[in-house]
């Protein structure tokens, strides 16, 4: 069984097809699917499919990118979401400079309050990080400081560096398909180095569709296409990588029903 823990089942080119969509993936071995929210105003949406499906579990956070539309968001609103038995995960929250479709300061004071939340709750946050590995690290190093919390990186695209650092935090990464992908050379180097026990993969469709599906909306049985390729990468079996993963999976995000 492979478990796509990642995607934005709600999105635009996923939507329209959810039962097709979600057909396809559990035929190629997809057991579980984690859908992922980005604003408040989904987390409706993003929790009604999991109540529907069994085995599709859901997020609450708020993307960097929507930062600025949720600056006055509570922490106590957040706490609350995460108490419904489908609900998993935070996030995905975080920091991204490299559109910055919202002030910094407020990306940081929002990915703190998901980690506070992470910490009281148990669940993992689910970190999105792109043009912002310094920041990124001071904050996780410095939260981990007031106590533990499970996080993990998702569509892992930083530094090596980066990589080994979150590691010692404790933190899990996540590939995506870009790792698939003719000029990921350095992440395919730092992707190696994953310990198993830290490693899941996930499709972030309906982005970023792998090798061999370029250029198509991406869908969460590609996830398949990926783990083939992280296996092959990595010297090991496919059906291996799929067990490891998905016992990743299931011991990160503890709550989910497997």
């Amino acid at each position: 069984m492979l478990i796509d823990s990642h995607c934005h089942l709600e999105y635009k080119g996923l939507v329209e097809d959810q039962q097709g969509v979600l057909a396809r993936a559990r035929e190629v071995g997809v057991g579980a699917f984690l859908n992922i929210s980005t604003r408040q105003s989904e987390w409706d949406q993003v929790v009604g499919t999991a109540n529907r499906e069994s085995d599709v579990f859901a997020s609450v956070g708020i993307h960097p990118h929507e930062a600025d539309m949720h600056e006055d968001l509570g922490r106590e609103v957040l706490f609350n979401a995460t108490e419904n038995a489908r609900v998993i995960a935070i996030g995905e929250t975080g920091l991204d400079y490299f559109y910055e479709h919202s002030d910094r300061v407020t990306q940081a004071r929002l990915f703190r309050m998901h980690i506070d939340v992470a910490r009281e709750t148990g669940l993992p946050v689910i970190i999105h990080t792109r043009d912002a590995e310094d920041d990124t690290f001071e904050i996780l190093e410095d939260e981990m400081g007031k106590g533990a919390f499970p996080a993990l990186i998702h569509c892992f695209t930083a530094s090596a560096d980066f990589g080994r650092k979150v590691l010692e935090l404790g933190l899990t990464i996540s590939l995506s398909g870009i790792v698939t992908f003719k000029n990921a050379k350095e992440l395919q180097e730092a992707a190696k180095q994953v310990p198993d026990d830290r490693l899941l993969v996930e499709t972030d469709s309906p982005f970023l569709a792998p090798v061999p599906n370029r250029g198509k909306t991406c869908e969460p049985a590609f996830v398949a296409d990926t783990a083939r390729f992280v296996a092959e990468l990595r010297g090991t079996e496919e059906s291996r990588l799929a067990d490891v993963t998905t016992a990743n999976f299931k011991r990160l995000f503890s709550k989910a029903s497997l």
